[in-house]
């Protein structure tokens, strides 16, 4: 989740700088527009995971922009406005929005309704399927029996070290954020040391690669987090 685009469309730099530098901080990729037909334009272009929209912004309104994107998209949107009124919050519900936050807002409240939105949006679309067995190099996970062999020799691994394989492995050759291996191993409401994710990661290159100092299947992608190494790499090699 942490890696999914966001797109902001706010005209107004003392909300959009900040928000953005949070959710960067966070690990989420983000675009943003300031006028509402630029906005759609990058709605409909880069087909972003979530949209923060502005309710006034010029060239078109926020209600606009809305009527717009749910024409074309069911992506989930949260709306930003100083509006207080009722109405207003009814208007953007019945316009489509999935939820509604009024400034000023706290960014952790607004985080919180960021990871809500997309959970639900996940939940809502089926899961692709992972095969019940991968073999890449010397190394292959049985998801199904729960086991993980090293060229044939079956591997003891704990609990989060298999969820933490299993996380890379499905996704072999992508880079994976930190954020998004803490979240799919140790649970979103997990709170404790991103430093245990690098400790996990030292143990699975002790238990699975011929040289843990010099790693071939589990590679560091410096400032972001981790790769398994593709099944392609592992012929090359």
């Amino acid at each position: 989740m942490p890696d999914a685009t966001i797109l902001l469309i706010e005209d107004d730099p003392m909300i959009a700088e900040p928000l953005l530098f949070g959710l960067e901080s966070e690990g989420f990729r983000t675009l943003h527009a300031t006028a509402g037909p630029e906005g759609l334009r990058l709605a409909r272009e880069a087909a972003p995971d979530l949209i923060l929209l502005d309710v006034m912004l010029p060239g078109m309104d926020g209600f606009q922009v809305l009527r717009k994107i749910r024409e074309e998209s069911t992506v989930p949107v949260l709306m930003l406005t100083a509006r207080e009124q009722e109405m207003d919050r009814v208007m953007g519900l019945e316009s489509g929005a999935d939820d509604y936050i009024v400034k000023p807002f706290s960014f952790r409240e607004l985080l919180a309704r960021v990871r809500a939105n997309l959970r639900r949006a996940a939940i809502s679309r089926p899961e692709p399927a992972h095969p019940q067995q991968i073999d890449i190099g010397p190394i292959s996970l049985d998801i199904a029996a729960h086991l993980v062999r090293r060229n044939g020799v079956p591997i003891d691994l704990t609990e989060k070290e298999f969820a933490l394989l299993e996380a890379l492995m499905t996704r072999a050759g992508q880079a994976v954020h930190r954020h998004q291996l803490l979240d799919l191993v140790w649970g979103e409401d997990w709170i404790g040391s991103p430093r245990t994710l690098d400790v996990h990661i030292r143990w699975l290159r002790e238990k699975l690669e011929d040289d843990p100092s010099s790693p071939q299947l589990i590679l560091t992608v410096r400032g972001y987090g981790y790769r398994f190494a593709a099944p392609e790499e592992m012929k090359s090699s």
